[in-house]
């Protein structure tokens, strides 16, 4: 037993076979996108997701059209009520018994979500298995990553694009007529 402790931190300090700590052994590879929902489950519960499910499983609780242009933003759960002395005397007031999710929707397409947020309520607490949301709110803002529009290199100019004839002194205005009329014939191109 004491010649293989002796091993183990002999071993251990020329990098051999133990790790330096005898508990922490490797585990080998570990896929990313388990360490990531740990890492942002922190900040999904300030959004008041309990857990990451519903965001990573989102196209499949309202479907893949519906996911392209929506996204949870969060879920505002009620308040509790405090009980207190006054509270036994007052009539309790009535509070709503789930939570009200945040969508997140594309702004030509919130009429149509706001159609169909019956449906997706419905959705949503199948998947939780209880009525856990009561009340949906639309907030209109991009969906996934904005993309740039994608530019083109610029073609090397045509000089057929203008006749031979074409008798323009000046030579910059000759070289923007002939980039003109090069992305022209471009975009004709590009159309048919």
């Amino acid at each position: 037993m004491a010649g293989e402790t002796a091993e183990r931190s002999s071993a251990a300090s020329s990098g051999g076979r133990y790790a330096a700590d005898p508990k922490r052994r490797a585990q080998g590879l570990k896929p990313l996108g388990g360490l990531a929902a740990r890492a942002l489950e922190p900040a999904a519960r300030a959004r008041g997701f309990t857990t990451m499910a519903l965001l990573e499983q989102w196209a499949s609780i309202v479907g893949a059209g519906t996911a392209k242009y929506t996204a949870p933003d969060r879920l505002i759960w009620p308040r509790q009520p405090r009980e207190t002395a006054e509270d036994e005397e007052q009539p309790a007031r009535k509070r709503p018994e789930g939570a009200t999710l945040v969508l997140r929707v594309d702004g030509p397409r919130s009429i149509e979500v706001q159609y169909k947020a019956r449906q997706i309520m419905e959705r949503v607490n199948s998947f939780f298995g209880y009525r856990a949301v009561v009340e949906m709110r639309i907030k209109q803002a991009p969906v996934g990553k904005l993309t740039r529009p994608q530019r083109h290199d610029p073609l090397p100019p045509d000089p057929t694009v203008l006749p031979e004839d074409a008798e323009i002194e000046y030579e910059l205005l000759r070289d923007a007529l002939v980039r003109l009329g090069t992305a022209a014939k471009r975009s004709q191109n590009r159309k048919v």
